[in-house]
């Protein structure tokens, strides 16, 4: 795919690896359209990827919503005149052990609404955005490309029952697409990051983050941008399809 006039949404684009996706991609001249919740960060994030030589609108909108997401990505090819790929980023995280126990009693469980805020957001919402971004792609003609941003985390991690039920969800959701939407030409990949260095994880304490990168084989963070590049790696090579591809420094939880 040349990404020249070529219409790409970013979910969750306000903000790191989203943000950082669109002003990898604003060089490259396609419109970007932007999804958050936040009005306000989205119009930093809009500034910033103009900046970078961007053709950019945003759009507020919950992903977990669905007739809220049907309305914006028929919104967003209309304006445009056609759709051709999206990047499923948005996700929220709510860590807690499945049960906390101390001496053999248990003393908390991870709750039902931590559990579904995180599925709403992460598992539901990818599916809302990508069922919604396949159909303009079809009734536009011209095939497009969906990718799901997963993460290491799906094969397991503790105290993220709930994230990593998503994030491998939405890797095989993926897949999946990319068999049943091979006929109207719409690929279909995820991209599955491991520890990368976006504001939320630059705020854990030092000594964790120091933890974290000796056990990386790379004894680094990943950058925002290197997952930035991945993206526009899938985008750019027609030949990228129905793949998970780990972007993690050699990280093997």
């Amino acid at each position: 795919m040349v990404l020249d006039d070529k219409v790409i949404v970013i979910t969750g684009g306000a903000q790191g690896l989203g943000l950082a996706t669109a002003i990898r991609l604003a060089p490259k001249r396609p419109h970007i359209a932007l999804i958050d919740m936040s009005q306000h960060k989205l119009a930093e994030a809009k500034n910033a990827t103009e900046s970078a030589g961007g053709s950019v609108s945003v759009w507020e909108c919950d992903i977990s919503e669905e007739e809220a997401v049907d309305e914006v990505f028929t919104q967003i090819a209309k304006q445009n005149g056609r759709l051709d790929a999206v990047v499923n980023n948005a996700g929220v995280t709510r860590d807690a052990l499945l049960l906390k126990v101390k001496e053999g009693e248990v003393e908390k469980r991870m709750s039902l609404k931590d559990w579904q805020q995180v599925v709403d957001v992460n598992l539901t919402g990818t599916f809302l955005c990508g069922r919604a971004a396949a159909t303009e792609m079809v009734k536009a003609g011209s095939g497009g490309c969906i990718i799901n941003i997963s993460s290491i985390s799906r094969h397991g991690n503790m105290g993220q029952t709930n994230y990593t039920a998503t994030k491998a969800g939405v890797a095989a959701m993926a897949v999946t697409w990319a068999k049943e939407l091979r006929k109207q030409g719409i690929r279909c990949v995820a991209i599955a990051p491991g520890y990368i260095g976006t504001e939320m994880v630059l705020n854990m304490k030092p000594e964790a983050l120091e933890k974290i990168a000796v056990g990386i084989p790379a004894r680094r963070l990943g950058q925002p941008n290197e997952i930035a590049q991945t993206v526009e790696f899938i985008l750019e090579n027609d030949y990228v399809n129905g793949r998970v591809i780990e972007v993690d420094g050699g990280l093997r939880i």
